[in-house]
């Protein structure tokens, strides 16, 4: 397995963003591979997670879920992989203490390379759907709690989030009614819906 910071400023500290790609065995029959392992990952982000909750989703080509995240006292770190086509995978750091408050990175995940990504707690995250059906599936430390769920605005231009709509025909993104509705930065930092 290898890990990769996606802040790479940030490879020293514990909660960052990682890209985790698995050591794959294949030949002419398929392949084989860890998608999960406890000792591994532990390893890999540096202390022990639990993950209560695993979440599978499917989505068309166009279709943007995100931002999202969720506050105390039912935060959430998230492990996302893509087992069936590709996704454009977004983080965004909303810690306020954080020299990256605010920035992004991304990473393309697919079920050809089979990377995963590590999510911790005070990121906000989407995916675009690169390819015609994409099947994600992710494991989340904390369950879902409506009353902690919060989303940030896909397009908000302080992030400036370089989505790669130009396959799209249209341009835009497919979103659900809750997302297109999402607060930009300034509004949640506002109302006090940040991690400090």
């Amino acid at each position: 397995m290898q890990v990769e910071p996606l802040f790479c400023q940030q490879a020293k500290q514990l909660q960052a963003p990682l890209l985790i790609t698995p050591q794959v065995f294949g030949d002419a029959r398929g392949f084989f591979y860890e998608s999960w392992n406890q000792r591994g990952f532990d390893q890999a982000v540096g202390f022990e997670i639990g993950f209560v909750q695993d979440n599978h989703s499917c989505s068309s080509c166009g279709v943007l879920r995100g931002l999202h995240y969720q506050l105390d006292p039912h935060v959430q770190g998230k492990l996302v992989r893509c087992t069936l086509g590709a996704i454009f995978d977004v983080v965004v750091d909303l810690r306020q203490g954080s020299e990256f408050f605010g920035a992004w990175a991304a990473a393309e995940l697919s079920a050809a390379n089979k990377q995963q990504l590590w999510v911790p707690e005070g990121f906000a995250h989407g995916f675009l759907t690169l390819s015609e059906q994409a099947e994600v599936l992710y494991k989340a430390s904390g369950f879902w709690s409506p009353h902690c769920e919060r989303s940030l605005r896909w397009d908000d231009p302080q992030l400036a989030i370089a989505w790669p709509l130009d396959g799209l025909g249209g341009g835009q993104p497919q979103l659900s009614a809750k997302d297109a509705k999402a607060p930009a930065l300034s509004d949640l930092k506002a109302a006090g819906d940040l991690f400090s």
